[in-house]
């Protein structure tokens, strides 16, 4: 069901992972920003926006991680955009015949591998890179690319409703998911991607995750800190003080801690063969 978290602008929250799927309201139509995740809430999502008497005009996909790469047929067959590298990081996936497959496989031990389809996934359209404000007759929104999360990672400001959808940054369930595979420093892309996010920070009301709770206003700066100081102890090899992993974990996500376990070894592996001292 769609909650309006602004004006012009409602949230679909999904069973899995609490994923947040971000509706605009335009002058001909809606913006759908990361759909969803199961058939049936992508169905529900479609049938709300027919109750509100609109229709799917674009979407935009923040990042190319699957869970943000899906559609539903029912969501109509309107353009789907990404950064121009986002993009690209998807044709590559697609390129190998087994991708779909591989999707299924990993999503075998949630159960809900038959309920995620992947017919239409990824058939996203590059924009030009560099481009500022998503091309749509709606609300400005602006394009703030970054390499903290994935390849063409991005958040978008709907700067006339004061709400900043985040991707996969800002949660309050999540810690700091760095890319360690495509880039020669994750943790100074994800510094340099905070501080991007902090430079609109103030005109921020509302924050939606790619997954977790809306935060209001006055969370926005505070999520923020809590990225860094999270980022920064990876840096140093130091254990963070950080209320999403260890036995302060909400109840359901406790295996952040593995995440985070996972990331803290890769670094350290990394560091070890570069020689340097922590990150």
């Amino acid at each position: 069901m769609l909650r309006q978290i602004a004006d012009g602008v409602l949230v679909h929250e999904s069973e899995f992972c609490q994923s947040n799927a971000v509706v605009v309201q335009g002058r001909d139509g809606v913006l759908l920003i990361d759909p969803g995740v199961q058939d049936h809430e992508m169905a529900c999502l479609a049938s709300d926006v027919s109750d509100l008497g609109q229709t799917v005009v674009a979407g935009f996909s923040t990042h190319p991680d699957w869970d943000h790469l899906l559609w539903h047929p029912r969501l109509g067959a309107a353009p789907r955009y990404g950064t121009a590298r986002c993009a690209a990081t998807v044709r590559e996936q697609l390129s190998d015949p087994g991708a779909k497959a591989e999707i299924t496989a990993h999503l075998a031990p949630t159960g809900i591998a038959d309920q995620v389809p992947l017919d239409l996934y990824g058939l996203i359209t590059a924009l030009p890179a560099e481009t500022a404000r998503i091309p749509w007759d709606g609300p400005h929104v602006r394009i703030i690319e970054h390499q903290a999360h994935a390849p063409g990672h991005a958040a978008l400001f709907i700067e006339e409703r004061g709400v900043l959808v985040a991707g996969d940054m800002l949660s309050d369930v999540l810690v700091p998911m760095l890319d360690l595979d495509d880039t020669a420093d994750p943790i100074e892309d994800y510094l340099a991607a905070l501080r991007l996010l902090e430079g609109v920070a103030g005109d921020v009301d509302v924050l939606v995750p790619g997954h977790g709770s809306v935060g209001e206003a006055d969370q926005v700066h505070a999520r923020i800190e809590r990225d860094r100081a999270y980022v920064l102890a990876l840096r140093e090899g130091h254990v963070p003080s950080d209320p999403r992993v260890g036995p302060s974990a909400k109840p359901g996500w406790e295996w952040v801690s593995d995440v985070h376990d996972g990331q803290a070894q890769r670094l350290a592996r990394r560091s070890e063969r570069d020689g340097t001292p922590g990150f």
